[in-house]
């Protein structure tokens, strides 16, 4: 069994207060579990308005589908346009 997890740092320049930054955030991670069927949540930096950083996780037996998955991940937040990623840190057990 492979387990892949990452820690993504976002940066959203639209929101104006913590209630639209929660909105796009919830947004997107909604759009990130339906999409690619991993688990997905936000990990940290709540209370600032222009940061999020949200963690996700899945399991396999391959090392190359969890790299997979997580790229995806990567790719659909940059494909969104509504969060700039800042910072990924990856690791796999």
């Amino acid at each position: 069994m492979i387990i892949g997890y990452a820690s993504i740092t976002l940066m959203l320049y639209s929101p104006t207060s913590l209630k639209e930054k929660r909105q796009i955030v919830k947004s997107l991670i909604t759009k990130i579990r339906t999409t690619l069927n991993v688990s997905c949540a936000e990990v940290d930096l709540n209370d600032k308005w222009q940061l999020a950083q949200i963690g996700i996780a899945t399991v396999s037996n391959d090392k190359k589908i969890v790299d997979t998955q997580i790229n995806s991940v990567i790719s659909l937040i940059e494909k969104d346009g509504r969060a700039e990623i800042v910072d990924v840190v990856v690791n796999t057990i």
